[in-house]
């Protein structure tokens, strides 16, 4: 008969590390989503990285045809000036990446301020169903951007 395994404790408040971490992350956040408010969102529906001083898209120049990632810094863009229907026009996944980015900012912001454990639940979700759906919403957004591709 199999020894029964102790009970996992966690402690009741994040370690300091943790908050240190979570308030990176948040800072991190943040700065995407600075970036991409601090930018116009281009009229064609990519390209705002280049107003980033990023160079054009090499698969773009050489082929004509959208990259993987093409659109979601104008989705972003579009997000963070709250043209939240354009965003996901723009790039469907560009506008749940943004989407994203500001739930985990004010998710880290807390636990860095509260010694929260939300960060822990939060890694929790990252499963390999959950990358192989982020997979598969990056591919759905590529035919996406492909079959609007102007």
């Amino acid at each position: 008969m199999p020894t029964p395994r102790p009970e996992r404790t966690e402690p009741l408040r994040a370690t300091l590390a943790e908050r240190l971490f979570a308030a990176i992350t948040a800072l991190v956040c943040l700065a995407v989503l600075i970036a991409g408010a601090s930018v116009k969102p281009s009229a064609e529906g990519h390209g705002t990285h280049e107003s980033l001083g990023l160079p054009p898209c090499a698969w773009v120049v050489w082929f004509d045809k959208p990259c993987a990632t093409c659109g979601m810094t104008t989705a972003v863009s579009h997000a963070t000036h709250a043209s939240f229907l354009q965003s996901a026009k723009t790039q469907p996944m560009g506008f749940l990446i943004a989407l994203t980015l500001a739930t985990i900012f004010w998710g880290a912001t807390h636990q860095a301020l509260t010694a929260s454990r939300i960060g822990s639940v939060a890694q929790r979700a990252i499963t390999t169903k959950a990358v192989i759906l982020f997979l598969t919403l990056i591919l759905a957004a590529w035919i996406y951007k492909a079959a609007t591709w102007q």
